[in-house]
């Protein structure tokens, strides 16, 4: 995200201010011609220096007041204009070395923000990057100039608005390219000043393909200047920075060879760091990174890992265990911004561990690092000198510390002898070792979450060894998997697909170049624990024929075969190989339907026929505007798809889909209506023919009809007691009641066998209503139907 570090002033100033800006300007230009290498031996403070006042004041505030060795010998060149290739220890200043010379080239300039950039800076980190914008704002806050932090991780639109508004740009190599691709108003011709922090890393294989891209938008009439511990020494890489006659700072020694430019520096790592190394078996590390932090919890503590996974793993489960001190961890796949927050974080306090991958190896300035533990063996010298860099800064006391496998020993040692590095070898008191397995095991079990973090970084740390380009130290067929897995915590060991991929073809090779017996051997000597079991060498056929002596065998198993002559087994090679079966795979709906469509299978559709044997097509499956067939042909001819004609034909089509759902609701509606017409005919009905019932006597039909009370008892027999009269009349009521009622029931059967009836006919019909239940009889019966029922059951008298 670009910071703006200094708003320009609006107003212009006073013509007095002015002419003694130019009096200033001109003594410094004045006083650059006379600085020679005579004069860099009485320089002993920045007042020294031909600097403006405003730089001057800055680097007072900071409190920056002495020179350094490399400071001292590059400002002078550098204010002259002249390109710079530095190289010197970790820790010795090189940031002020090169952002002095830029902020007094900006100021002899009188550059201004709609200048346009003047200067830029690439860093190969993020956290080096913003480490040298904020040195920028504490040295230069005096100065009217507008400067950029341009990084991966933050708001590209913000940036993309104020590029053209900075002077100075502090960048990584990815994110600039990306500007200089995609923002059209960055502008890169005005740019006069180029700056490479660790320049050896920003010209390796990483960085060639956007480093030189960038050197492609940059003008080549401009100063250079190069800056690392580690300063690059391919004339190649110096060839296409187009350096004019650059000056050799920290490079006695100056020869060219083969293409190639020797240059040797008289010290890589500081005086004051204190370099060690222990050799342990690779399931100690964890132990020995425990037992190393519980004893140094008061100090300040720097541990590198070969991979973001291992840091992570490592991180979680130490926060798990607790060691009594503060824990961080520092890796790539963070956020940008959570980055930022733990470099402040580890910057600040004093009693702390930071895990870290190699991000934080190159040019962090963390003041009072006690302790660099190298848990995983670094790829080359380079990145050693580099991490073991991060303590021993400013002339401070620090310690590093080296771990190493046995296997790793020999050649490591032997590299670094090759720098001038004298590293000696210390041992562990086995008393002060304190294993936390257990207890590693016990939250693995509970926590699946961190039990697939362990698995991640087991198989990363084999993959960062198999991938190391120096097989004399690095050789991972000579690891003991198992054991390294059973330290992390992990029951079982995780499968190494890569490596079983790489053994697989390595066989296949091998099977098509026979080998000499000596190679044979060492082949399988150098293969892991986990394949070794399935391999062993068998000494009777070795001695006897010397061809086939590796042959496959069952471990730990009896099995009974022919016995011959001599009372013993046949071998187990003459048998025929087991036959692998691969697992079954499932098959999902979504590969029974790729199968369907290969064998160009066809759904089942149901079709209808008119009485003339004619199919009858359904109208709702069938596109009915004239624009479809203008679709169709057009697609048959051209045979692409028309967006435009697509979109109108889809248009045209639902007008009639709107024409057919209307004259569905009608006919619904109209049916509905019909129906109700019926019922209401039908009850008015009912109601008439009950009015002539109770003036008249009951007609044939309807006393067919009526329920059949033959069976029940003759009141008169049985009540003897009670008048004729009044038996007579109760007899008509009741009878004529029940009457009634069956009159009732029998028209509401018909009712709703006419319902079902209706339901039936309709059901062929494509627009038919959906089939209701019939209506239950007994809950339409009113209170007075349910007593003459009860009355006619149980007899008329009680």
């Amino acid at each position: 995200m670009k910071e703006k570090q200094r708003a320009f002033p609006k107003k212009s100033k006073p013509i007095s201010q002015r002419i003694s800006l130019d009096n200033e300007i001109q003594q410094l230009q004045s006083q650059y011609e006379s600085l020679s290498t005579k004069d860099l031996a009485t320089i002993k403070r920045f007042h020294d220096f031909p600097l403006s006042q405003k730089t001057i004041k800055g680097l007072v505030d900071a409190k920056f007041s002495q020179p350094t060795d490399i400071q001292r010998e590059s400002i002078g060149p550098a204010l002259q204009g002249k390109d710079v290739l530095a190289a010197a220890i970790t820790g010795s200043g090189k940031t002020l070395a090169f952002l002095i010379p830029v902020l007094e080239h900006l100021f002899i300039s009188k550059w201004t923000r709609t200048d346009g950039v003047a200067a830029v800076i690439i860093s190969p980190t993020r956290e080096l990057a913003y480490q040298i914008f904020e040195t920028l704002k504490k040295v230069g806050k005096y100065h009217d100039f507008s400067a950029g932090l341009i990084i991966g991780g933050k708001n590209l639109k913000f940036e993309r608005t104020r590029m053209d508004q900075c002077n100075i740009l502090i960048c990584t190599p990815g994110r600039l390219l990306q500007h200089m691709d995609e923002n059209p108003i960055f502008n890169a011709s005005t740019m006069e000043v180029l700056v490479l922090d660790e320049a050896d890393r920003c010209l390796d294989m990483g960085f060639e393909q956007t480093l030189n891209a960038i050197i492609e938008n940059f003008p080549p009439q401009r100063q250079t200047l190069l800056f690392s511990a580690t300063q690059t020494n391919s004339v190649k890489d110096l060839a296409r920075l187009n350096l004019n006659n650059p000056v050799l700072i920290g490079h006695p020694d100056t020869k060219v060879e083969a293409g190639k430019t020797q240059l040797s520096s008289v010290k890589v790592v500081p005086d004051l760091l204190q370099q060690n190394y222990v050799v342990i078996e690779l399931e100690d590390k964890i132990t020995m990174l425990w037992s190393f932090i519980k004893n140094h919890l008061k100090q300040k503590i720097i541990v590198f890992l070969s991979s973001c996974k291992q840091v992570k793993y490592i991180f979680e489960i130490f926060c798990k265990l607790r060691p009594g001190t503060s824990l961080l961890a520092l890796y790539g796949t963070l956020h940008q911004d959570r980055r930022i927050a733990i470099y402040n974080d580890f910057v600040k306090k004093s009693n702390v561990v930071l895990f870290a991958t190699d991000i934080a190896s190159r040019g962090l300035d963390f003041p009072s690092v006690n302790w660099v533990v190298q848990l995983d063996c670094p790829e080359d010298v380079t990145q050693y000198i580099h991490r073991a860099g991060r303590s021993a800064r400013n002339k401070a006391r620090g310690e590093s510390l080296l771990v190493l496998l046995a296997s790793e020993e020999e050649g490591m040692v032997e590299e670094l002898g090759h720098k001038s590095i004298t590293i000696r070898k210390i041992l562990i008191d086995p008393k002060k070792l304190f294993s936390p397995r257990a207890k590693i095991e016990a939250y693995l079990a509970q926590n699946p979450e961190l039990k697939a973090s362990a698995q991640r970084a087991f198989v990363a740390y084999i993959k960062s060894v198999f991938l190391m380009k120096n097989k004399n130290i690095f050789k991972v067929m000579s690891m003991n998997f198992d054991a390294y897995a059973k330290s992390l915590g992990l029951v079982v060991t995780p499968r190494v697909r890569f490596l079983d991929r790489f053994l697989k073809k390595q066989n296949q090779q091998n099977k098509s170049e026979p080998l000499s017996d000596s190679e044979n051997e060492r082949e399988v000597k150098t293969k892991p624990n986990a394949s070794m079991s399935l391999f062993e060498t068998s000494k009777s056929d070795s001695e006897s024929d010397g061809e086939d002596f590796i042959k496959i065998k069952r471990v730990n198993h009896d099995i009974k075969g022919n016995q011959n002559s001599d009372g013993e087994q046949d071998e187990l090679g003459d048998l025929p190989p087991p036959v692998l079966r691969k697992k079954e795979k499932l098959i999902t709906k979504a590969a029974l339907a790729k199968k369907a469509l290969k064998k160009n299978l066809t759904i089942n559709e149901k079709v209808k026929f008119d009485e003339e044997g004619r199919e009858i097509a359904d109208s709702r499956k069938q596109l009915q505007s004239e624009l479809a067939k203008e679709y169709e042909s057009k697609v048959n001819t051209t045979g692409g798809i028309d967006i435009e004609m697509a979109k109108q034909l889809l248009q045209e089509e639902d007008k009639y889909d709107k024409q057919r759902f209307r004259s569905l609701v009608k006919q619904k509606h109209k049916k509905l209506k019909e129906k109700l017409k019926r019922q209401d005919e039908e009850e008015a009905a009912v109601d008439a023919e009950d009015n002539d019932d109770d003036g008249g006597e009951y007609s044939e039909g309807e006393s067919e009809n009526s329920v059949d009370l033959s069976w029940l008892p003759d009141p008169n027999k049985i009540y003897k007691n009670e008048s004729n009269s009044e038996e007579e009349s109760d007899e008509e009521t009741n009878s004529r009641k029940g009457n009634k009622f069956s009159k009732k029931l029998q028209r509401r059967r018909q009712d709703s066998s006419e319902d079902d009836h209706d339901v039936v006919n309709e059901s062929d019909d494509d627009f038919a209503e959906p089939v209701r239940k019939k209506a239950n009889v007994t809950s339409k019966l009113t209170l007075d139907d349910a007593e003459i029922i009860a009355q006619q059951l149980l007899g008329n008298g009680m």
